[in-house]
């Protein structure tokens, strides 16, 4: 056998390997995140792969491959399909079945400094604080070329201004990563970033994963919403419309027993007010009148309650001309 010949077969062994893992991987773990592995070394790799021991496996390798150990497997877990689209650029798979939360956490947590190297996108502002950088004044040109203003100190050059250098998105310069080099600052930290979370057949952003208990409520209620807004509108009942239907047929009735001479025990109370107007203007008076005393002795904190309460009131009777106005625009 040739040398030539071996180096294929040694090749062919590692990718029947690799293809062997990845394909057990996919079988054992309900759970999948991508991860862009962007300016993230071997040693770091390693480290990270060290800490997540237990936890998550990571796999990285060349995307052709894995999209077709995926494809080979959708006969089996057809729901993996979602994840092709997301398998390009510099990626790798976090196998897992514990909590993804806690799993991307982790991973998010295990960064390192870097340097800025010139032709990078910065990640994040930087600036250069000022002080002294104990620099000599042979260096001032190369300051004068970044228009950084600077005096000698005691045979140093100091900074005068704290230095906006980079913006985010900003590409670095060669004097730029040589200055920040010359400055001993490492402005970078990089690790893994979550992309893209494969859950049981489910997939979805990362950002999902910052949802909160209250978050998650929030929107089932705005949906709730939403149906029972529908279901008024076009009168068709619903669960979630049901008690907004019944009290708008309540004052319905309620409004038909005040204008005829029908009445029920609901309505009973209503009436009478309304019947004697001198008894109901002498009860609004006396209650006024009550509450008078205690709104002089603290004006300022009797002004925020009743002008709460007027709202609230305000409130209560555009209620009371449509319940579907709980569903307008400002309701969801």
């Amino acid at each position: 056998m040739s040398k030539g010949d071996g180096k294929k077969d040694g090749k062919k062994d590692r990718k029947k390997n690799y293809w062997t893992r990845l394909v057990s991987l996919l079988d054992e773990y309900t759970s999948v995140l991508v991860v862009a592995a962007d300016n993230v070394g071997s040693n770091h790799m390693q480290q990270i792969r060290r800490a997540m021991r237990g936890k998550a496996v990571l796999l990285m390798g060349k995307n052709t491959m894995i999209r077709k150990a995926i494809r080979d497997h959708l006969e089996k877990t057809p729901e993996l399909e979602g994840l092709l689209p997301h398998v390009r650029g510099n990626i790798g798979l976090v196998f897992t079945n514990g909590d993804l939360a806690d799993v991307r956490t982790k991973l998010t947590e295990l960064k390192v400094q870097a340097s800025a190297k010139a032709g990078s996108i910065s990640p994040l502002d930087v600036v250069v604080p000022a002080g002294n950088t104990n620099m000599e004044p042979t260096k001032t040109s190369f300051f004068q070329a970044l228009s950084i203003p600077t005096k000698i100190n005691r045979g140093t050059i100091e900074i005068i201004n704290d230095i906006h250098l980079l913006t985010v998105g900003q590409k670095v310069s060669l004097s730029q990563a040589a200055l920040l080099q010359m400055l001993g600052i490492k402005p970078f930290q990089y690790g893994l970033k979550v992309l893209t979370v494969y859950d049981n057949g489910a997939v979805y952003p990362a950002a999902v994963l910052d949802l909160t208990d209250d978050d998650i409520l929030q929107k089932f209620f705005g949906g709730v919403n939403n149906v029972a807004a529908v279901s008024l509108q076009i009168g068709y009942p619903t669960v979630v419309s049901l008690p907004h239907s019944i009290m708008n047929g309540y004052k319905h009735i309620l409004a038909i027993s005040v204008a005829t001479d029908y009445t029920f025990p609901g309505s009973e109370k209503i009436k009478q007010l309304l019947s004697d107007p001198a008894a109901f203007a002498a009860a609004q008076a006396a209650a006024a009148a009550s509450a008078a005393p205690a709104a002089s002795a603290t004006p300022a904190a009797g002004a925020a309650p009743a002008k709460k309460k007027e709202e609230e009131e305000k409130k209560d009777e555009e209620v009371d001309e449509d319940m579907g106005g709980l569903f307008g625009d400002d309701g969801y």
